[in-house]
């Protein structure tokens, strides 16, 4: 007996589909009784300028319009904020206690979504979908994905292969965690694994795109790298900065005893005894300057990580946020696990 509870949210985000979302609205729905649990459909608007707007709202009213439908809500974005915003309004918005995104292109399977979940219930907080065979242009689209999913792995160490498909399922209760910026909605399980969820990836359909133009292209590959630098630094040094910025230190102070080495070795020409017949007071190269500027950089740092460190306490605290995330408690006056 239905309780009123919603189980599954699925989470469309959409920029200029409107020839997909008709057919992808009625997979969905068919996927959803298909499947028998309790689900409602977000679909968010992202700035459309073709007839996409006008076909949610439609799509909408047909949920409405007789009993036993699936609850479908439309959430119109003022303007175009970018897909990491959309799925973020959508995930706030999302009632259901396990959220599944997909994007509105029909290149992404519905019919993945009961397998996506039954994984994650097998007791996992983050199941990523992995096209392991991909329908997109070679140089365009998976040359980029692949150079950027190596990257990613590189950095943070979470070995998944697919981190930019956007079918995932995850636990509503895990998600509370994330809060997305900019375009960090690929990183999720990343920000996940680093509370100690347990994240896995499952391989999915992926389809051609028949309607539409994609959104993506090889200049992905250095926004990731841009977001790469800010995740290594949110992964491993969030709460504790000063460790980064006293490594850059350390990294500036011996560049400059190196530079310094080379002054000396210079006046003194060392350099015969390698057969090289140079010699140079400090004042006639460029390498008191040099060292000079490594040192200032090394101060710096030292700096940066201090201010660093007190805006993240003033963070913490006036969030009244904490370092650990925990899983449960177990208490002997109360043995049941909160």
């Amino acid at each position: 007996m239905n309780d009123g509870r919603i189980e599954i949210s699925i989470v469309v985000p959409v920029l200029n589909e409107e020839d997909n979302l008709a057919p992808l609205d009625a997979e969905l729905r068919e996927m959803l009784s298909a499947f028998g649990r309790p689900a409602e459909i977000l679909y968010i608007d992202d700035g459309s300028r073709d007839r996409s707007l006008e076909i949610m709202e439609g799509l909408v009213r047909d949920a409405a319009a007789g009993p036993g439908t699936i609850p479908t809500r439309l959430i119109k974005l003022r303007r175009n904020f970018g897909q990491t915003a959309a799925i973020a309004a959508g995930f706030d918005r999302a009632q259901g206690e396990i959220i599944v995104p997909l994007d509105a292109d029909l290149q992404n399977n519905p019919a993945d979504v009961p397998r996506l979940v039954a994984k994650l219930e097998e007791g996992y907080d983050a199941v990523s979908g992995w096209r392991r065979k991909r329908n997109d242009k070679a140089f365009s689209r998976r040359l980029p994905s692949l150079v950027a999913n190596k990257l990613i792995v590189w950095v943070t160490n979470v070995r998944i292969h697919d981190f930019g498909c956007t079918l995932k399922a995850y636990r509503a209760s895990a998600l509370r965690q994330v809060k997305l910026y900019g375009d960090m909605h690929r990183f999720i399980p990343v920000y996940l694994a680093r509370f100690g969820a347990r994240v896995t990836e499952l391989e999915v359909d992926h389809r051609p795109r028949t309607a539409g133009e994609s959104k993506y292209g090889v200049q992905r590959v250095f926004r990731v790298v841009l977001d790469l630098v800010l995740i290594l630094f949110m992964t491993r040094y969030y709460t504790r900065p000063m460790h980064f910025f006293g490594q850059a230190a350390l990294l500036f102070v011996f560049l400059g005893f190196l530079v310094l080495g080379f002054m000396v070795v210079f006046k003194y020409g060392w350099l015969r005894m390698i057969g090289i017949d140079y010699q140079a007071s400090f004042v006639e190269t460029p390498l008191p300057g040099l060292a000079g500027t490594f040192l200032s950089g090394a101060i710096s740092s030292i700096f940066f990580g201090i201010l660093a460190e007190i805006l993240i306490r003033i963070h913490h605290e006036s969030q009244d946020q904490t370092s650990y995330s925990i899983e449960n408690i177990l208490d002997s006056e109360s043995p049941c696990a909160d």
